[in-house]
């Protein structure tokens, strides 16, 4: 296998999956994707997922189970997913994103998804933790779902 493999995150916190806006490039601009990045040489796609989310979205998670399967991207590269609690952290838009939204079941079409991440969110959507008891995480519990504030970031 040959190709770079890009790895994303289904973030989930009470019951939502966080969705991440692209501000960059400008073929990608405005559409939604999980959020993720580039595996480096020596990582594995969970040490990967880690560090992507903490820079893209200044949070701290951990990766749950893969997704089965892989999708392609721009010519070499190929996306793979994983589902991931959030542990701890406000997600923000740091790098490459301008707005972040928490998703609730049934809501995944609220959404404009890049077409490639559409087969792995509706996959995650399904594995969706439910309610407050699953996720454990309690840096945000009384955060509103819907939109996060300015400065979120994928």
């Amino acid at each position: 296998m040959n190709d770079r493999v890009v790895v994303a995150g289904a973030v989930y916190d009470q019951g939502r999956m966080l969705a991440a806006r692209r501000s960059a490039p400008p073929q990608l601009a405005g559409r939604w994707e999980l959020p993720g990045g580039k595996l480096e040489p020596g990582e594995t796609g969970e040490q990967a997922l880690v560090r992507e989310l903490r820079e893209e979205l200044g949070v701290e998670t951990e990766p749950l189970e893969r997704i089965p399967g892989e999708w392609p991207l721009a010519p070499g590269y190929v996306l793979r997913v994983w589902t991931a609690r959030l542990v701890s952290g406000v997600p923000a838009p740091l790098q490459d994103h301008d707005e972040l939204r928490w998703l609730g079941p049934g809501e995944s079409d609220a959404v404009d998804w890049l077409d490639q991440d559409r087969p792995a969110v509706a996959e995650a959507m399904r594995r969706l933790p439910g309610g407050n008891a699953a996720t454990g995480a309690g840096s945000d519990r009384d955060a509103p779902a819907g939109p996060l504030p300015d400065g979120a970031h994928h």
